[in-house]
């Protein structure tokens, strides 16, 4: 690999850890169209029309995913943000979810992942635009965390998306916790805390189920290979690393219905480039 295509994949990571951080996110929503746009889904010169090229990068992201929150939480936990009676319900949950949408996602084109992930990104976009125009109050610092069942409920859930997209799941997670009566700054921390526990699972069983998953070529069928994934999670990994930590300290320090604007205008930038691939 050339030293300026380990440039453009280390900086991937850094913007991708920023978003993660700032958002409480795992960053996939930069990586994966990111990927797509620069390196395509041709095979021997020809366009793969199930794209299923698009599960090597899920299966990068969702490594890089786990250095993201990973890193992020160490911040988070600094400011006092991480509640441990969330984590304590949402990991297993989240984890058992995760693991199940990851075997659901091997089984179908990457085409089905794509398009469910950009859709995905524009009901979250709506969401935060919604809200950030109808000013909806956060949640007094001090409220009460939710339920045991709704934490387990959420989790599995979110797990459960989060494995077939590819993704670490804060995208849907924050939200999730804040209707059910969590502050915003505690949801990021909370999606954050858990997405490196749970990610660590996801990612695994992705790599694990990569070579089972073949494309089509001339003379026969390929498989997927795991080192395709690691090239591209190493040198993204390095630069999530630096921006998840940078990304998770603005948090702390940007106004929330700032916070709630920058959230939607990147993932909605991101969705558009996921489609017009």
């Amino acid at each position: 690999m050339d030293p300026i295509e380990i440039l453009i994949r280390t900086s991937i990571g850094i913007v991708a850890g920023v978003v993660g951080g700032l958002a409480g996110l795992g960053g996939s929503i930069i990586m994966l169209p990111a990927m797509a746009m620069i390196w395509g889904y041709r095979i021997d010169g020809q366009e793969d029309e199930h794209q299923t090229r698009h599960h090597v990068y899920m299966a990068a992201a969702m490594c890089v995913n786990v250095i993201v929150a990973l890193s992020s939480t160490l911040m988070h936990a600094k400011k006092g943000a991480s509640r441990k009676d969330v984590l304590m319900s949402l990991v297993p949950s989240m984890t058992a979810g995760m693991v199940a949408g990851v075997l659901l996602s091997g089984e179908t084109p990457g085409r089905w992942s794509i398009l469910a992930f950009a859709g995905f990104i524009w009901l979250y976009c709506a969401y935060n635009i919604i809200t950030s125009i109808k000013k909806i109050p956060d949640h007094p610092i001090d409220a009460p965390s939710p339920a045991h069942w709704k934490m387990i409920a959420i989790g599995l859930i979110v797990g459960g998306v989060a494995g077939y997209l590819g993704i670490g799941g804060g995208i849907l997670l924050v939200p999730l916790l804040q209707i059910s009566g969590l502050p915003l700054r505690h949801a990021i921390a909370g999606s954050a805390g858990v997405m490196w526990i749970s990610s660590i699972i996801g990612a695994s069983m992705k790599l694990y189920t990569l070579p089972s998953i073949t494309y089509p070529a001339p003379n026969d069928s390929v498989h997927l290979m795991i080192s395709d994934a690691m090239g591209f999670a190493i040198p993204m990994g390095v630069g999530a690393l630096i921006g998840g930590y940078l990304g998770a300290w603005i948090a702390h320090k940007i106004k929330l219905p700032h916070l709630k604007l920058v959230i939607a205008l990147i993932l909605a930038a991101a969705s558009i480039k996921m489609v017009m691939r």
